[in-house]
This record gives structure tokens, C-alpha cells and sequence, in this order.
């Protein structure tokens, strides 16, 4: 069969970080729609709205705190789920099986959701800046900026702020992503019809993006508001949980659109990138038979 390239630990965070290049403006739209309260806009309205208002690089605020997030969350869950996965490949000298995928991919996201919270937390603040008014703007001039601050105005633990919920989407995230791309991939390619290239890549990313967004949606709003709250807004997770429940079964899957329009594309691109990086760069190996 030849020898196949297998991915170095690094290539998905080197991957996230591209995706978050090209999909910031998606994921500040999601942000915005599901912290917004009185006004309900659209993701065209909210766009059109942002742009008019504060320009259009206005669209990538918090660009370095999306970056710093896939450095750190994208990066740790890449690495687990990979080393894992080629390691006990190796060792039973046959594909893992689905179940076994999961559970590294749901270890590898818990992992990732915890590391990457401070980086998650000040990218939905400096997000969600442009839209109050001037007297309560945070104004972090950039993502490390935005760290030193929440350590010296609210202290350590604030950075860990809505982690428990952050690692429970990251855990869903990573399960929908990491293993349903590999598990269609490997259904793919067994088909005559498929073979590890773009197009393979494509279609089992967009599947995967699609899968990911429907599990996360609900925990991605409830953190989302964690997260952008005032110290004293809200008693815990249970009064967040309540407060978005009130607004109807909905309100759960508010940015449900705008969510899956902005995961797509970025689960799209980090897979495609990460294949050409593990295609051009990765490690040789001859592949289990």
C-alpha cells in the first residue's frame, strides 16, 4: 500500500489559527447576536449595522484573542486527539473503532476547552466591546492586554470564568469535529467514489462542521453569556441557564445560522489545511493494513 504521511501534533493548531483568520468576522456576528437583548437584528442587519457604525475592520476586533484561543484550545485538543490516536493505533495494529475515536476526542476537547477559557473569555469581550457605550468599553488593545487586566481588575479566577461550560462545549466540539471527520473520511474512502483528496476533505469537513454545530449550539450560548457578564450578573450557571431559558426553547439556539455559516467554513478550513500541512510536512509512516 505504500507509505502515508501522519500528522506532527502542532499541524492543528497551525490549521485553527488560519481558519480564525479567514472566519473572524463569522464568529463576531455569532457573538453579538447572542448577547443581544433588546434589539433583534439579523446577521446581515448586524453586519451592515457594525460596519456603518465602527467600520469594517471593526469585524475583526479581537482578532488577536481568537488567534490566542486556537494557540492554545485548537493546538491542546489537535495534539491529544492525534498522539492518542496514532499511538493506540499503533499498539492494537488496527483503525481505532468509532467509540474509542470519541473518547479520545472528548478527553483531548476537555483538555483544550480548560487551556483555552482566558484566551475564549477575552475574545468574547473584545468581540462584544464595539456595541456598549463608550463609558463601559473595555478597551483592551489586544489579546494579552486584555489578560493583564482581568488579572489586576477582577483577579486570577475570573479568567477561569464560565470554564465549566467552555470545556463542556469543547468536549462536544471536539467528539463532533475530530472523530465524525475521521469516521466519514474512513467511510469515504472506502467507497469507490472517494479518494484522500480535496474533495474527500471537503465534503467529510463540511459533514463534521454541521454535526459539531447542532451539539454545541446550546452550551456555546450559555457560555457566550457567562462569559460577557458583569461580576454580579447573574448568581451562577444556573440562573444563566434560566435567564436564556425565559427567553423560549429558542433562545438556547439563538446565532444558530450565523453559527453554523461561521463553523462551517472554519471546520472546512482547518481540515483542509491540516490535511495539505500533514500531506507536505507530516511524518512518513507505512500505514496499518
Amino acid at each position: 500500500m505504500g507509505e502515508e504521511r501522519v500528522a506532527k501534533w502542532y499541524f492543528g493548531g497551525m490549521a485553527s489559527c488560519g481558519a480564525a483568520c479567514c472566519t473572524h468576522p463569522l464568529d463576531l456576528l455569532k457573538v453579538h447576536l447572542q448577547t443581544q437583548q433588546v434589539t433583534k437584528m439579523g446577521g446581515g442587519q448586524m453586519a451592515v449595522h457594525i460596519v456603518k457604525g465602527q467600520g469594517f475592520f471593526a469585524l475583526y476586533n479581537g482578532l488577536s484573542a481568537s488567534l490566542l484561543r486556537q494557540i492554545t484550545y485548537s493546538t491542546t485538543r489537535f495534539a491529544i486527539y492525534e498522539v492518542m490516536k496514532q499511538r493506540m493505533s499503533e499498539s492494537s495494529g488496527a483503525p481505532l473503532p468509532f467509540y474509542k475515536r470519541a473518547l479520545i476526542a472528548g478527553f483531548a476537547g476537555a483538555c483544550g476547552g480548560f487551556v483555552g477559557t482566558p484566551g475564549d473569555m477575552v475574545n468574547v469581550r473584545m468581540q462584544n466591546d464595539i456595541k456598549l457605550p463608550i463609558e463601559e468599553k473595555r478597551n483592551y488593545k489586544h489579546a494579552m492586554d486584555g489578560l493583564v487586566r482581568v488579572v489586576e481588575e477582577e483577579g486570577v479566577p475570573r479568567l477561569f470564568r464560565g470554564a465549566s461550560t467552555a470545556t463542556f462545549r469543547a468536549v462536544l466540539m471536539t467528539i463532533g469535529q475530530l472523530s465524525f471527520y475521521d469516521q466519514i473520511k474512513e467511510y469515504l474512502l472506502s467507497t469507490p467514489y472517494f479518494s484522500d483528496n480535496l474533495s474527500c476533505h471537503f465534503t467529510c469537513s463540511l459533514a463534521a462542521g454541521a454535526i459539531a454545530t447542532t451539539m454545541t449550539q446550546p452550551v456555546d450560548v450559555i457560555k457566550t453569556r457567562a462569559m460577557n457578564a458583569k461580576p454580579g450578573e447573574f448568581r451562577g450557571l444556573w440562573d444563566i441557564i434560566t435567564f436564556t431559558a425565559r427567553l423560549g426553547p429558542l433562545g438556547f439556539f439563538k446565532g444558530y445560522i450565523p453559527a453554523f455559516v461561521r463553523l462551517g467554513p472554519h471546520t472546512i478550513i482547518t481540515f483542509i489545511l491540516f490535511e495539505q500541512l500533514r500531506k507536505n510536512f507530516g511524518i512518513l509512516k507505512t500505514p496499518v493494513i
